[in-house]
Parts: C-alpha cells; structure tokens; sequence
C-alpha cells in the first residue's frame, strides 16, 4: 500500500495538476481571511470551506491521471481494485494535509489574530472534515463511475451546494453554522471531532459504493 501511495504522489506531482486547486486554495484563503480580525474560528471556517472545495477537485484530478488499460496494469500489479481505490484515497488526504498547514498559517499572516493551542485543533478538525467530505465527494464523481467528465463535475457541483447548505444532513453545513457562532475554539473541540468522525464514514460510504459500481464494470 506504501509503495502504491507512492507511485500516485509521484504521479500526481510529475503531472501537475495539483497547481490549479492549490493556487484556487490559496486564492480562497487570500480573499476570505485578508484584513480579517475576528475571532480564529469563524476565519478558519472560510478555509475549510476552501478545503472542501480543493479537496473535491485533487481527487478527481488524481484519480483521473490513468486511462482505463494503465489503471488496469495498476490493479493487476496490486493485486485488486480495492488497494488501488484505497490508495488513491490515502494520496488524496496526503495531498490535503499541507493544505491544511497553510490553512493555519496563512490566515494569521493575512489578518490579524490571537492565536492559541485550541484554535490550531479546531482549525485541523474542521479542514480535515471538509477534506474528507470532498474526497468522497471527488471519488463518487471521478472516472471510476463517470466516463463522460461533464456530468462528473455537474454531480460535483450539486453535491458540493449540498454539502455546503444541506441542514441538519451535512456535517460540513453544522461544521460552519458552529465555526461561524462560534465564542470560544474550546466549546467546539468535541462537536467538530464528532463531525470529522461522521465524515469518515461518509468517504466510507462513498469508497464502498465506488468500489462495487467500478469493479461491476470492469
């Protein structure tokens, strides 16, 4: 599995097309937190909100690096279609957790702020919720179910608006309806943990029913 993390990091990297959904992180960040001197958690509910969206397009950029015959070789070489699907998840959140860094630091470096211990653990649950809700996201719209990519990215874009105001169903929706109320980083340590949790096993979710679609058409 390490060496299969490997290969796609390296791939993704040699290819590319990383650049596009960094730079639109980056300029997210820029935009949103700039001149910015609120309390930290509403601020890095912009950048999770960021990472939502980046997460979803590093995903489907990732998965989709291979045409069908490669990844075929890929499989076989693995050994199953369920490593390969696991490993391109596991490069994706590799992928996010610089970004996650630079959703730390960078809003301190744009605006202004008091930072503490508790808002650096806030501001990593709630950018990792919002990686992990994008990367299923990006694994159910990717080339493993889509061959065509216009209707990937239309499901893309709806699943994305619902992630986004879908009340009491997302937990992106209740991550940023808490950061945006939020008086203290400390009151929401747990809620967010609980909700990164839900996350996962939403990409849980999302990697089964891929797996199941992907095989059944190969």
């Amino acid at each position: 599995m390490i060496a299969l993390v490997r290969y796609m990091f390296t791939m993704m990297l040699l290819s590319q097309r990383y650049l596009a959904p960094l730079l639109l992180f980056v300029g997210l960040l820029a935009v949103l937190t700039s001149s910015d001197s609120g309390p930290l958690a509403a601020t890095y509910g912009s950048a999770a909100g960021a990472m939502l969206v980046c997460s979803v397009w590093l995903t489907m950029a990732l998965i989709g690096l291979e045409d069908r015959t490669h990844r075929s070789v890929v499989v076989v070489t693995a050994g199953s279609h369920l490593r390969v699907l696991l490993a391109s998840v596991g490069t994706a959140v590799l992928w996010c957790l610089p970004l996650t860094a630079a959703g730390l630091v960078l809003p301190l470096a744009f605006g202004s702020h008091t930072f503490t211990f508790a808002d650096a653990v806030l501001g990593t649950e709630a950018q990792l919720t919002c990686a992990v809700t994008g990367i299923a996201i990006g694994v159910v719209c990717s080339r493993l179910i889509f061959r065509r990519q216009g209707y990937a990215l239309l499901l893309a874009l709806i699943l994305l608006l619902a992630a986004l105001l879908a009340k009491g169903v997302s937990p992106v929706n209740a991550l940023l309806a808490d950061l945006q109320n939020a008086s203290a980083a400390t009151h929401l340590l747990g809620s967010t943990a609980v909700l990164l949790t839900i996350s996962t096993g939403v990409l849980t979710v999302a990697v089964a029913t891929t797996q199941a679609i992907s095989v059944r058409r190969s």
